[in-house]
């Protein structure tokens, strides 16, 4: 049996529910079915907001130096208008899913729960191991770099990771100057959020574990709530198709690992969101060691050919209803393009 549960976005019958069980304070949200928070899937945006604020001030209650960082960034009026912009840019221009405020709070309190997991069973993140800070610092460096990774998509999709960190570094100086008045652990507090933020998207992978954890909470965002807005403005392809067909994902306390990302499908349409999003950030990360990722079909759901899928290595073991098991290779496409693009220009290949 898995654990307790930490984070669950659930997004199915017309509501979103937020469930953090960890903090009973956190449950001050309007309760539903079980006793689970429910926020209206009509006019989610500031109701999701709210949840993931009220998990992530629970989550940072014994953390004050990440807590006031926190307060600091969702007031600040540049994050904000980073957060609008970016989502601008990839929605209304590219016809992609959510990137913007939603998107960034969500993530923040899925890499707090994350953090939270490994810390329990006695894993050191990197800026610990490295002697730089405690947990208090662990934390900050998580939430400022889970909730800015994506601002570098208003100058423009391409780059947007470098885009990110430039575009990061003021408000970085100005939340973290009152925090950390030694300018010597200052910037190297500062330089694993910015390693965070430039390789959330597996371009370069991370090195940190603390990169690793943006990186895996950027892709547990993939539920039919981020992917109902692309559609609805006209945006009708795979990527928002698949998010469509995403119910629910779970963060829990693992078995055989820390983490356990556990996500509920509607309809096989959501592999591709599992395959092409959130598995290539468990395994091309130092987050490897630490996570089990599995996922299934309602069974109320489509016509059933899959039942449920693990993620084993870089392989997927798939069950399915005629009782056969498929194993097979995920396929990175990101990393296979970036691996091809190198060998046509003859780089990579040896060592400096």
């Amino acid at each position: 049996m898995s654990g307790e549960q930490k984070f669950t976005l659930s997004v199915q019958d017309g509501t979103v529910q937020d469930v953090e069980s960890r903090h009973p304070e956190a449950a001050l949200a309007p309760a539903g079915v079980n006793g689970a928070r429910v926020v209206e899937y009509t006019t989610p945006r500031a109701k999701l907001i709210e949840e993931a604020h009220r998990a992530i001030c629970a989550d940072l209650a014994d953390y004050p130096r990440a807590l006031a960082a926190y307060e600091a960034l969702r007031a600040d009026p540049e994050a904000l208008a980073h957060w609008d912009m970016a989502n601008y840019i990839t929605m209304r221009k590219l016809g992609y899913n959510d990137h913007g405020r939603v998107h960034a709070f969500i993530t923040g309190a899925a890499s707090l729960a994350i953090t939270e997991l490994l810390l329990e069973a006695g894993v050191k993140p990197d800026l610990m191991e490295s002697g730089v800070g405690d947990p208090d610092d662990v934390f900050l460096t998580v939430i400022l770099g889970t909730m800015l990774h994506d601002i570098g998509n208003q100058i423009h999709r391409v780059g947007h990771e470098g885009h990110g960190v430039a575009l990061a570094l003021p408000i970085l100086d100005r939340i973290m100057g009152p925090l950390y008045p030694d300018p010597f652990k200052r910037m190297k507090v500062r330089s694993f959020i910015l390693g965070a933020i430039n390789c959330h998207d597996l371009n370069p992978p991370p090195l940190t574990l603390e990169g690793g954890i943006t990186a895996v909470a950027d892709g547990t965002d993939i539920t039919k709530g981020r992917g109902r807005k692309a559609f609805a403005l006209g945006s009708v392809d795979i990527h928002s198709i698949s998010a469509l067909a995403v119910d629910q994902v779970v963060i829990e306390r693992g078995r055989d690992m820390p983490v356990l990302i556990n996500v509920t499908m509607n309809n096989s349409g959501g592999i591709f969101q599992v395959e092409e999003v959130l598995a290539p950030k468990v395994i091309r990360t130092p987050m490897r060691r630490y996570v089990e990722l599995r996922a299934s079909i309602r069974p109320q759901g489509e016509a059933q050919i899959l039942s449920r899928v693990r993620l084993d290595g870089d392989h997927f073991v798939m069950d399915l209803e005629s009782g056969e098991r498929v194993v097979t290779e995920v396929q990175d496409t990101q990393k296979q393009m970036a691996e091809a693009i190198a060998q046509n220009l003859g780089v990579g290949t040896e060592r400096r």
